[in-house]
């Protein structure tokens, strides 16, 4: 970090068990520096181009960072369902050049500042319950959905507003023959994502 107001401490001088749980940390992971049960400080785990190694962005992995709190093995099943070809990492570990930013519901305000501290990423709002994991960041879709609405289409116009409920309607009865289950249809900005 080149901020001058930022206080550093030599590795040499802090305790070895101390160095080897730093050295071991993941980025997103913590270790929490405590003082009669009261957590005093944390040390976080460091994106690796901040240790010296090359940013997976270069080496042709698509880094995600997630912008809800997320446990290391909520963000490790994640990472393991999209494959090698993406990390993924919490936001306060992530650098500024995440490739995409997983959002919860939020404001556009939150949105645009988003936006403005990740410029190159693709900002992708989430909904998500994983009772397994633990996780449920619950949105307007989610919750209409959940009370009954057959499918959520966010077209841009009404060409495009045919053309989505068109083909969702006959994928839907092609794949499962029965119109009555809930659909969410993607955004037409999502095909870009692929």
């Amino acid at each position: 970090m080149s901020d001058q107001s930022a206080r550093w401490v030599d590795a040499t001088q802090l305790p070895e068990e101390l160095v080897a749980l730093i050295d071991a940390l993941r980025p997103g992971e913590d270790v929490l520096i405590t003082r009669d049960g009261e957590t005093i400080a944390t040390i976080s785990g460091a994106y690796p181009e901040a240790r010296g190694f090359a940013a997976p962005a270069s080496e042709g992995i698509t880094v995600v960072a997630t912008a809800m709190k997320l446990s290391a093995s909520a963000r490790d099943s994640l990472s393991e369902r999209l494959g090698p070809g993406y990390l993924v990492l919490d936001l306060h570990s992530a650098p500024p050049t995440v490739d995409v930013l997983l959002v919860p519901p939020a404001s556009p305000q939150l949105i645009g500042n988003f936006r403005a501290l990740y410029p190159k990423a693709r900002i992708v709002i989430t909904e998500i319950e994983d009772a397994e994991l633990g996780v449920k960041y619950e949105g307007p879709v989610r919750r209409l959905l959940d009370a009954g609405a057959e499918a959520y289409i966010p077209s841009s116009t009404i060409p495009r507003l045919a053309e989505q409920l068109d083909r969702t309607m006959t994928q839907l009865r092609q794949l499962t023959g029965d119109s009555s289950a809930p659909l969410t249809i993607e955004s037409p900005r999502d095909h870009a994502l692929e």
